[in-house]
């Protein structure tokens, strides 16, 4: 048989999920919701800060080119 998943034991003929692999599965489950719900909630704080901390510059160091003359027509 080819590698895959109709070689897999983990996986039935349907391509579901075996009770072998969801007993695998079951130690790791809340150890990865924990740290995956961390690594977000750090994501989205670090996102949060840096757009409250770029909306406080007023750009007032920023020097805008004044308007470009209009050449005089005949």
């Amino acid at each position: 048989m080819a590698a895959g998943l109709g070689s897999s034991s983990y996986y039935d003929r349907r391509h579901r999920q075996t009770p072998a692999l969801i007993r695998a599965r079951r130690p790791y489950l809340f150890k990865n919701a924990v740290v995956g719900s961390a690594v977000a909630a750090f994501a989205v704080g670090v996102y949060i800060y840096t757009i409250n901390v770029i909306g406080q510059d007023e750009f007032e160091d920023v020097k805008v080119p004044s308007a470009p003359s209009q050449p005089e027509q005949k």
